[in-house]
């Protein structure tokens, strides 16, 4: 007659184990008894990434997930830790992850090696506060810097903190670099030797969009929202067409938008430089035009490359889960734990961007890092998220 079949997702709580080591130690009881030299041989052990602690790989991994990928701060870990019985203090948790991220600094180092070698990187900015900053009110807005591959080359972000927001920053961190540089017009990265910075649509669309929502309805105000439409339906109209390209091969998007974006491109230049003369520039409409005349140049070098994007999106997405993150804890204590958490987040969203579980990647690398020659480059390479090897082992370590 067939089987009826009913599926439900049952949840096992999580179990936290006391593993306890043995160490084996032998002697020769013949070599004792004749007051003879007595070797003494010790079973050997993997090195532990954190000597002297009770904690584990797994456990940092867990610590450092639940903060840095599902924003939960370490006061309400500690809070659950007690629930379950163990009593581990915030600043001891805290403690662990500048220890946690002390070791990830080898992978970080390579990424950032990876990084420089590719010829587009994305990049973003967005705020931090830290208490702790010698000669710095507490008040004073600090910055997490974002750094990220694009469409070619191996998946990743990293984040830089500073305590500035200068054009220095982005210099110092991508020395080394050339190639094209996608950011949101910000001016600071125009000090980036040999970087082509290309602009960010989607800057450009939602400052349109700012006008039209700003714009109160009032007769006297028709004229200027049409304006503000018109520059949003350019937008959208490019926007549009590139979803139209989004899955072809990167010259067929380049054939595609010199054929159908460029003219786009053409007609509302000449509608802008109209538009300029007739707007009031300090209006919100005027801002978003004179926004779009300033980035021109900028806004313009994605036809000249199909593997470049239309908007900066891709930094945004990346730089989400440290805003969301933010909202949670606040601020960070020091700069120690400042720079500590921008490793991590390094760590876990580019692990994400590999297709591999946080969680398992930093149990991973806990387990393998203090067992390796760390100053051997080939020994950090094969630890690094997009490895076939650690694809593989972990992928199928998941399933």
């Amino acid at each position: 007659m067939g089987v009826e079949v009913r599926q439900e997702i049952q949840i096992v709580p999580a179990t936290i184990t006391l593993v306890k080591h043995n160490r084996f130690k032998y002697a020769c009881r013949h070599c004792q008894q004749e007051e003879t030299t007595t070797p003494i041989v010790t079973a050997t052990m993997p090195n532990p990434a954190f000597p002297n602690s009770v904690a584990s790989p797994s456990a940092v991994a867990h610590i450092m997930t639940q903060k840095f990928v599902e924003s939960q701060p370490l006061y309400r870990q500690e809070q659950h830790w007690q629930r379950e019985g163990i009593d581990i203090s915030r600043q001891t948790m805290a403690n662990w992850m500048i220890r946690g991220a002390e070791m990830l600094a080898d992978i970080y180092d390579a990424m950032r090696i990876a990084l420089l070698k590719l010829d587009i990187v994305h990049a973003d900015e967005t705020t931090l506060q830290v208490l702790k900053e010698p000669g710095r009110a507490a008040q004073t807005d600090s910055y997490m810097w974002l750094y990220r591959s694009g469409r070619e080359g191996p998946p990743m972000a990293l984040f830089e903190y500073q305590p500035g927001r200068a054009g220095q920053y982005p210099k110092r961190f991508l020395e080394g670099f050339k190639g094209y540089l996608q950011v949101d017009g910000y001016e600071a990265y125009g000090q980036v030797a040999n970087a082509i910075l290309v602009g960010c649509w989607a800057h450009a669309r939602r400052k349109f969009m700012d006008a039209l929502k700003a714009m109160p309805k009032s007769p006297k105000k028709a004229g200027a929202a049409v304006v503000a439409e018109l520059g949003l339906q350019y937008c959208n109209t490019l926007f549009s067409i590139e979803g139209d390209l989004h899955d072809v091969t990167h010259r067929e998007r380049f054939e595609g938008r010199q054929a159908r974006s460029k003219p786009v491109l053409d007609q509302f230049k000449a509608w802008l430089d109209d538009q300029a003369n007739r707007t009031l520039p300090k209006s919100a409409v005027g801002q978003a035009i004179t926004y779009c005349r300033n980035q021109w140049d900028k806004l313009t070098v994605f036809l000249t490359d199909g593997r470049l994007e239309l908007d900066n999106n891709r930094s945004e997405r990346s730089i989400k889960s440290f805003v969301v993150g933010r909202k949670n804890w606040l601020f960070a204590n020091t700069p120690k734990g400042a720079k500590a958490s921008a490793i991590i987040y390094s760590i876990v969203e580019t692990a994400k961007e590999n297709g591999l579980r946080p969680h398992a990647y930093l149990t991973f690398l806990f387990e393998q890092l203090p067992n390796i020659d760390r100053q051997d480059p080939k020994a950090i390479e094969a630890l690094m998220p997009w490895a076939e090897h650690v694809q593989a082992g972990l992928k199928s370590r998941a399933n």
